[in-house]
């Protein structure tokens, strides 16, 4: 017990000289958020209310949970702070105990404290959790009930204070982007983190126009700036907001806080991104992590990192916590938390802080448009120095990416942007990209996902074109792809109703099965099947989880549910589609293995000139001011 210490107080210790780095907070910011992702009952009962707990008698709760535990071990690693201490206030009698775990998830005692009616502070040193751990607080009673409340975890007040900005990129979500907000704006502790409050409007329905912006303007006063711009993708927004932060604010240490308009937002993320960046040991990405918001306990990933040989984003590192419960235990009985420590080579854009010295030493991030934009530019900080860290315990709730349909436009971005990125942070092996490619056209093809094909081919090529496809932001292509995509049948999204056919005799449900041990000899055999006609069904449907190549080719006409589940696409198997893309893939794919290298070598030069100040301002419109 010698590492810690327990002393009595006669008032919560939040004065000058300390910083909340954490609240403690026991249930969510909405009624349908899981309790037990903040305080767990471990023994008899407890009344969880957002800002104190009610322990009742002879019972035990634990805030060993996702909202309630303490980094400690991504704080030893990354910011300068040495000790930290859990404070909070208490009515009643019992116990409370300061516990940590280790890197596998194996809890010690660090202090046990009886208290009475009285404010608390217990200290530890953060001297013991470089490879993993975290701090947490349990409270045992005995006859008596006891509340507890106030909580909250400090440390000492960094010598340069800081100041963050959180920009909110919009497009054609005003309902969305306002109640994210007022969840922010109504939690005044949250609020209080931020200097200014930037909102990047690039949508036709306004968010200026909706009923709660005045009651908006009025609470934030000066603190809310409102800009609209045409539509520049998710990159052209928050490059926007970074710009006028970095460009036209009055602070040089400030650090940009972007947040996406349409999450269900938990205002404590401001708070723990905000102070753990203003304590970091050098200009620090700062991420929060991503819960999905149909299942809200599961956490997506610990940390992501990109594989760019495999042109894959969203790969995650061994021991960092994979898509599942985060209420959960392993049959060990420990935790299903982030105990082990792991790097982010990325950081998503759904919460994640920019200190503006990264802005100023790695320039902005490129105009990308849509997807990959914030891989590339926390690959590029981390070259010049700026690392990436996304810290667990500050979360927030996002649409589940596995219910997204990305059977649309939008995987037109996706590939080209992920060839860029590749291009640029890493070797680039044209032959290994080739063949990735192939793989993934070649299951297009047998998959009668002709538009996705098609899709991929312009992609490819436009990456080959070079720099110059970004001159607009992405606009011009934006609609090239979708008018493109409209020569192919399979690709609108169709009720089932309307599908002639939909019974049960002519399109049963066809069940996938496992996936081929052998998926090249398969894959040969799909060609064949495709190109004679010899498939095994005419008809069927298969759901959204069971669409893969292997499966849809065996089919002459297949209706697939879309991963949201609100219709199906009806896919036909198309000769003429099959034989004219085959053409253009061969092509298109022979080019890249010919030209790749150095349209690779084109991207590396053209990056300063895309990335600075004047080519966004630009892609804004406000060189001419």
């Amino acid at each position: 017990m010698t590492d810690v210490q327990a002393v009595r107080t006669t008032a919560p210790t939040t004065g000058a000289g300390r910083m909340v780095v954490a609240r403690g907070l026991y249930s969510g910011p909405t009624s349908d958020t899981p309790d037990d992702l903040y305080a767990e009952v471990v023994r008899g009962q407890a009344e969880r209310r957002r800002h104190h707990i009610r322990v009742g008698e002879f019972s035990h709760v634990s805030t060993n949970t996702y909202f309630g535990r303490f980094p400690a071990s991504y704080w030893q690693r990354w910011a300068t702070a040495t000790a930290v201490r859990f404070e909070g206030r208490i009515r009643g009698h019992g116990r409370i105990l300061l516990r940590a775990s280790d890197t596998n998830g194996v809890p010690r005692t660090l202090a046990v404290h009886d208290v009475e009616s009285e404010d608390v502070s217990l200290e530890a040193p953060l001297d013991r959790f470089l490879d993993g751990g975290g701090l947490w607080v349990e409270v045992l009673t005995d006859e008596d009930e006891l509340v507890l409340s106030a909580s909250r975890w400090t440390i000492s007040a960094p010598v340069s204070d800081r100041q963050t900005s959180m920009v909110v990129c919009t497009h054609n979500r005003p309902v969305d982007c306002l109640t994210t907000l007022k969840v922010i704006v109504d939690d005044g502790e949250a609020l209080d983190f931020l200097d200014r409050i930037v909102v990047v409007d690039q949508g036709s329905d306004r968010v200026e126009e909706q009923p709660g912006y005045a009651d908006l303007v009025a609470e934030l006063g000066d603190r809310l700036t409102y800009l609209t711009q045409s539509n520049l993708g998710g990159a052209g927004g928050f490059t926007r907001g970074l710009y006028e932060v970095v460009e036209n604010g009055t602070v040089p240490e400030t650090d940009v806080l972007l947040m996406d308009d349409d999450v269900r937002c938990e205002p404590e993320v401001v708070v723990r991104l905000s102070a753990f960046a203003r304590h970091t040991a050098v200009p620090t990405l700062v991420g929060g992590q991503m819960l999905n918001l149909l299942h809200p306990t599961q956490v997506i990933a610990g940390a992501e990192y990109a594989d760019f040989h495999n042109l894959a984003a969203g790969r995650i590192p061994e021991g960092a916590v994979g898509e599942s419960d985060v209420t959960g235990y392993f049959p060990d009985g420990t935790k299903n938390v982030q105990d082990r420590r792991v790097d982010a080579g990325y950081t998503g854009w759904w919460s994640c802080i920019i200190p503006a010295e990264v802005v100023r030493g790695a320039g902005y991030p490129l105009p990308l448009f849509f997807q990959w934009d914030d891989v590339e530019y926390s690959y590029r900080a981390r070259a010049h120095g700026f690392p990436s860290v996304t810290l667990p315990g500050a979360g927030l709730w996002h649409a589940d990416f596995m219910w997204k349909d990305w059977d649309d436009w939008r995987r037109y971005f996706s590939h080209r942007n992920s060839l860029i990125v590749a291009a640029l942070h890493s070797d680039f092996p044209v032959r290994k990209v080739v063949s990735t490619l192939t793989e993934n056209m070649v299951g297009y093809l047998v998959g009668m996902n002709y538009g996705l094909a098609a899709t991929l081919i312009k992609a490819v090529d436009d990456f080959l074109d070079g720099p110059g496809v970004l001159a607009d932001g992405g606009v011009s292509a934006t609609f090239a792809v979708q008018e493109a995509r409209r020569a192919y049948t399979e690709t609108p999204l169709r009720s089932v109703h309307d599908v002639p056919g939909m019974d049960s005799v002519e399109m049963p449900i066809v069940r996938a099965g496992h996936e081929p041990s052998r998926p090249g000899l398969v894959r040969a055999k799909r060609l064949v099947q495709q190109v004679t006609g010899r498939v095994p069904h005419h008809g069927g449907l298969v759901g959204a989880g069971e669409a893969h190549w292997w499966h849809t080719s065996l089919f002459d006409r297949v209706a697939v549910v879309d991963a949201g589940e609100n219709g199906v696409r009806l896919r036909r198997r198309d000769p003429d589609h099959f034989r004219a893309l085959s053409r253009e893939g061969a092509r298109t794919l022979w080019r890249l293995a010919r030209e790749g290298g150095d349209a690779a070598e084109r991207w590396r030069a053209a990056r300063p000139a895309l990335t600075t100040a004047d080519s966004w301002k630009r892609l804004f419109g406000l060189d001419g001011a």
